[in-house]
């Protein structure tokens, strides 16, 4: 980018993805596979701070996290690629300690937690085109998991429906960090804005 970055609080949604316990948090079933890149980035407190910034200028906060009833009926009988790797794992089961938001990001009043996310695109199965619709919402700031995985797959889609998408580089992760570089340096520029979390700070203030 070569002007400063400017955002309206009023038509800008902060979109969360996937900021559960099974990747954030020590214990998870996916947590070792992300935590150096979770390290490295400083993922959740950078977060942290944004969604503060966020609130306070009274932008939408918007949490999508993935869940699946006992048993995994909503998904395919025989899965492959990464949703195997969840069900291989028991991952994000409704109700239980890996599939809640993490404490640290936990939703507050007047935060807005999209529903029905069954798989990688937040818009393929859930509620949250309806909502930025209806909220007038123009430009839509993603973060979380995986970079080049639910992140990278939302953002394609948002920039398809002609959402204005940021993508806040140091507020994700992937399984490596040549992925999660990869994802960054070839694939975000064509579909979105990608800066720094302070960057977006710097324009919500």
């Amino acid at each position: 980018m070569t002007e400063p970055l400017t955002l309206d609080p009023a038509t800008t949604a902060v979109v969360l993805i996937e900021f559960q316990n099974d990747f954030t948090t020590e214990g998870g079933v996916l947590h070792d596979a992300v935590a150096e890149v979770m390290a490295k980035t400083g993922t959740v407190p950078n977060t942290v701070a944004l969604v503060a910034a966020a609130r306070a200028a009274g932008a939408t906060v918007m949490h999508a996290p993935i869940s699946f009833a006992p048993g995994y009926h909503e998904i395919s009988r025989h899965p492959y690629g990464i949703l195997k790797g969840v069900v291989d794992g028991g991952a994000f089961v409704q109700g239980g300690w890996g599939a809640a938001i993490v404490d640290d990001l936990a939703p507050q009043p007047g935060d807005i937690v999209v529903e029905g996310k069954r798989g990688l695109d937040t818009f393929a199965s859930t509620n949250l085109d309806f909502i930025l619709r209806s909220k007038g919402i123009t430009t839509i700031v993603l973060g979380g998991f995986l970079t080049n995985c639910c992140v990278e797959s939302t953002m394609r889609t948002g920039y398809e429906n002609g959402y204005r998408v940021i993508t806040l580089t140091d507020c994700l992760a992937a399984t490596s960090q040549a992925e999660h570089d990869n994802a960054i340096a070839h694939d975000y520029p064509m579909f979105s804005l990608p800066v720094t979390s302070t960057e977006v700070i710097a324009a919500l203030s």
